[in-house]
Order: structure tokens, then sequence, then C-alpha cells
């Protein structure tokens, strides 16, 4: 633990974890049918840049609905969760952090706990906050929501945000083991904000992950560019067409990278070669999509009891506020 004026910084991972962690999912995910790799690596220094560019383009409205829903709602749901602690999950733009953190001010705001698997970006922006809120005590944890949930400090009455929709990039089985290990780490008096994007339009959500100026394509393939940097690998993301489709079985967006000739890609530090014939495709992540329906299921099913929801009426994207039962 690492302690500077308002700021302790709790590190439950190290380079050597995460070295292993990436070698693991790499191995396994290309190794697979259909090979893939975890979304987690698109965010390298130039992938967090062009996701922040995504986030400003006309056909990503995602980004936008969430925001527009705090902006309305924040002071709403720091009264009914009546916290002095917020703890974001993923920690994310500061703008809509800050949304909370002022609406959350009014209710008596003590401490705010950032939790990410990035020790730098969780610095950089404790660093901002601690500049702007001059009696705000920051207590980061880098971690692996998968395994360390249960190191979140337990001090203070808590608001857990997840937001972004990120829990769309999780199965129904990573989502079911999500919330009960979250739950397991809650109190009776603590309260749970999940952001999730609303089924609509097949088109409209497919645009949103296949713009016209293709920079959501530049970031899809700039997963391949980490690779070859940190695993030795030789892969032509030039060889890789961007590929965005809607599952409707399954609820939800696929990104792949679909390979457009016969190629062998060598992993040098893991002594592995990859064959990809034309028009396979590597799946580089999932965003699924929910009715407010499926929301208040899954969350019921871990033994959550939902209090509010917000963005009902216009169907873009959901706020939902929920506790444990006791």
């Amino acid at each position: 633990m690492l302690e500077n004026r308002d700021l302790t910084v709790d590190v439950h991972l190290s380079p050597a974890d995460l070295r292993d962690a990436l070698e693991r999912d790499v191995r396994d995910g290309l190794g697979g049918d259909p090979k893939s790799i975890p979304p987690v690596y698109f965010y390298d220094e130039v992938g967090s840049r062009l996701f922040e560019a995504i986030t400003e383009l006309p056909e990503y409205y995602p980004t936008r609905a969430e925001r527009a829903l705090l902006e309305r709602h924040a002071g709403d749901i720091a009264e009914l969760a009546g916290a002095d602690t917020l703890v974001e999950l993923g920690a994310g733009s500061c703008s809509k952090t800050r949304l909370l953190l002022d609406a959350m001010g009014t209710v008596g705001l003590e401490r705010y706990v950032p939790f990410d698997v990035s020790d730098e970006f969780l610095r950089a922006s404790a660093g901002e906050l601690l500049d702007s809120y001059d009696d705000l005590e920051i207590h980061a944890v880098v971690g692996d929501f998968h395994r360390h949930l249960h190191e979140i400090p337990a001090e203070g009455r808590r608001l857990v945000a997840f937001l972004g929709g990120t829990i769309g990039n999780l199965t129904p089985e990573q989502r079911r083991r999500f919330y009960f290990d979250l739950n397991c780490a809650m109190s009776a008096e603590d309260h749970l904000l999940i952001g999730t994007d609303l089924v609509k339009d097949e088109h409209r959500l497919v645009a949103a992950y296949d713009d016209a100026a293709g920079v959501t394509a530049d970031f899809n393939r700039n997963v391949l560019h980490v690779l070859n940097r940190q695993l030795g690998a030789n892969f032509d993301p030039e060889a890789f067409e961007h590929v965005a489709l809607w599952n409707d079985d399954e609820a939800w967006i696929e990104m792949r990278l679909r390979s457009t000739r016969r190629q062998t890609v060598a992993l040098a530090d893991l002594d592995l070669s990859v064959e990809f014939v034309p028009g396979e495709d590597l799946l580089t992540e999932i965003s699924a999509k929910f009715t407010p329906e499926r929301v208040a299921e899954e969350l019921d099913a871990a033994d959550f009891v939902v209090e509010g929801m917000w963005g009902l009426d216009d169907g873009e994207f959901l706020l939902t506020l929920a506790h444990p039962y006791c």
C-alpha cells in the first residue's frame, strides 16, 4: 500500500501478473474456435486515444446517452444511494466521474475508490481529481474485477458504479459470476449503479461499431499492433478487415478482424504459430445490449433489488440502481 497526502493506492496486480494474464489469454484465445482476443488489450496508449475519438463520432451514441442521463439524474441517484463513498470499477472518463462526485457532495461525499488494472492510469486520474476536490480522500485499487472485488475497501457507505456499458463485454456466465462476486463484497447498505446499452434498431447498433470515418476499424486493428509489440508477433494488421455484426440470438454486437488471405502468424514470445485461412475471423469484442427486463432479471438472480431505473423513456441507454438483499 502506497500513500501520498489524500491518495492511497493498493496494488494487487504486478507487471508480472499482467504479463502472465496476457500470455494466457492470447494462447487460449488463439487456440479457440473461433479464435479470439479479449477486448482488454485494445487499450494501450494508441487504443485509448482512438476510443476517445470514437466516443465523439456521430454514430457512437452510448457515451453521449449515458452522460446525458447522469447530467439529469445524478442528483436522484446520489439521494437514493445516500453514500459517502464512490467506488468506480474500470475507472473511466473524469467527466462522468465528476458528475457523480458533485452530486454525492450534497449528501456527504468523503472518498473516491477508483478500481482499474492500470496503476499509471489510476494515479494520473487521481491526481486530476485531488487538484479539483480539496477534501476528497482517494483510495485507488489496482486489480482485476474477475479476481479482486473482495479487495475493495469496505469503509463508508458505498455506491459502486460500473458505467460505460462495460458489463456488456461479459458473456452471460461471466456476468452471473461478476454479480455474485460483487454481491458478496457489498453490504446491505451499499448500492450498485450499472450502465447498460439497450436493444434498438440493428442498423443503428452496427453503425456505432463501424463508423464511416473508419476510426473503429483502426481501433480494432490496433490490438494486433499491441500483440506485435508485447509478444513479438508478426501480425500484418492490413491483412485483416474490420467487421461489426449483430448477433440476434445472443443480442450482442460482435467485432471481428477477418483475414483477407491465407497467412501464418508467429508469436515469438509464446513459441506459437497460428494459421488463418481467407475469410477466417478473429473475435475481438462482444457488446451485449439489454432490455430493462433483462437487466432486472439478472440482478434479481444475483440477489440484488432494483431501486431505480433511468432512461426508460427514450430507449437509448439505461442507468440502474440496485442494492443487495438484506
